[in-house]
């Protein structure tokens, strides 16, 4: 049973569609959905008592054996309500984190999913035990002892802090593969967005990979990264992320910093936007809002409207602001239309410097030779009067400098035939 209501004092009122595509995700399926509005949130069961008994005589028509609200409950509204509805009661945050455990395949994942889930759980705990009031007897140890419910409360919070500390542990592990990252200089390309954008999609276009893609919301749950050569830029790492929704619960945006953080330290981010959507614009201002709140709203950032497959006279294309630099991208992941061309537009938007010249290799450096083949950097290649092969190269200013210190004083002694030009971009 889908329960909408619409509160005359939201800012942002929830989306009634967007919570039934909720419900389908979690492995619900909708019986009824009974829609209102009030000035405020009753104190006592969230909906008006005329309300409440409405769904009573829904659940009975239908058998419904769940009431799911579009709102979230305080914990003594979700007891009043069971108890009212003798049904079982979840909120906005418990749907979300239903789907949230049901889709974390990692060890990361589930760990930020259980955290959520029991700070979640750790206000709704009652008092449902008496038989227990004194656990402890005997001569001398006579007392009120521990309730069950302070016990409960006791291993939830032990729990938490055991997390917590796993957790951090694994912040730290990521920390630590940033730094490596920053040290190589390899730049970070995040994909952000509206959940069910497209993001994973478009990542197994841009990264060739086989990241887990279905038509629903949160199918991506767990961070996918990959290293992608781009040719003279190098390697460059490709970051899938989890999608943002509507009201995102803060304890979920607690729970998964450490997946977010990839977000936090990417060079460049893709802001992926389903634009066959009905509101775009909408889900664009939301995920800003997630981007402000883990503060990124800074970092660069590139527009990526997907979908284009699904509207009428949309072709792919790039779009750039008056100095000429690509603001926003056009393309269908689905097809795979405008991949191509959103590469090379990653690549303007990307710092980087470019060397590039030409250079005559002797044949005893094949191995030399070979590496600048491995980067993808060589133009062309021709064989002089000595049978010395003469390269025509563009690499990125790192990469160069590692082909030079990985040959040492062979390349140190090496002519550039044509001369080495660096340009930066």
């Amino acid at each position: 049973m889908l329960v909408h209501l619409r509160l005359d004092n939201e800012l942002e009122p929830e989306d009634q569609t967007e919570f039934e595509d909720l419900v389908t995700a979690a492995g619900g399926v909708p019986s009824a959905l009974i829609t209102g509005s009030r000035k405020a949130p009753d104190s006592r069961f969230f909906a008006g008592s005329g309300k409440v008994d409405e769904i009573a005589v829904a659940i009975k028509e239908t058998s419904a054996d769940l009431v799911v609200f579009n709102h979230n409950l305080s914990p003594s509204q979700e007891r009043n309500l069971e108890a009212q509805l003798c049904c079982r009661v979840v909120d906005r945050t418990g749907l979300i984190l239903d789907i949230f455990a049901q889709r974390a395949r990692t060890y990361e994942g589930k760990l930020q999913v259980e955290l959520a889930q029991l700070d979640h759980l750790s206000s709704r705990l009652v008092r449902g035990w008496t038989h227990l009031e004194r656990q402890k007897g005997g001569i001398g140890m006579r007392g009120p002892g521990e309730t069950q419910l302070e016990s409960d409360r006791r291993m939830v919070r032990a729990r938490i802090d055991s997390l917590k500390k796993r957790l951090s542990k694994v912040r730290q592990q990521r920390h630590q593969g940033r730094q490596a990252r920053a040290r190589a200089e390899i730049p970070t390309v995040s994909l952000v967005g509206y959940t069910n954008a497209g993001k994973s999609t478009l990542f197994n276009q841009l990264a060739k990979a086989d990241v887990f893609v279905a038509d629903q919301l949160f199918a991506t749950l767990d961070p996918t990264l990959r290293r992608v050569n781009m040719g003279e830029q190098g390697n460059v790492i490709f970051a899938d992320t989890v999608g943002f929704i509507s009201h995102l619960p803060h304890r979920l945006v607690e729970a998964f910093r450490a997946t977010l953080e990839e977000t936090s330290e990417a060079t460049l981010l893709l802001h992926v936007v389903d634009a066959a959507a009905q509101d775009v614009d909408t889900n664009i201002d939301r995920v800003n809002t997630v981007l402000a709140e883990i503060g990124v709203d800074e970092t660069p950032t590139l527009m990526i409207y997907n979908k284009i497959d699904r509207l009428e006279m949309a072709t792919a294309r790039i779009d750039r602001d008056a100095l000429g630099r690509p603001i926003a991208a056009w393309v269908s992941a689905a097809t795979g239309e405008g991949v191509e061309d959103l590469l090379k537009a990653i690549l303007e938007r990307l710092p980087t410097q470019v060397v590039s010249g030409s250079i005559s290799l002797h044949p005893s450096l094949a191995s030399l030779r070979a590496a600048f083949y491995n980067h993808g950097t060589v133009k062309t290649e021709h064989t002089d009067e000595q049978g010395c092969s003469v390269l025509n190269f563009s690499i990125g200013q790192l990469e160069y400098e590692r082909i030079i210190k990985r040959f040492g004083p062979v390349a140190d002694m090496l002519l550039p035939a044509g001369g080495v030009n660096a340009e930066s971009h």
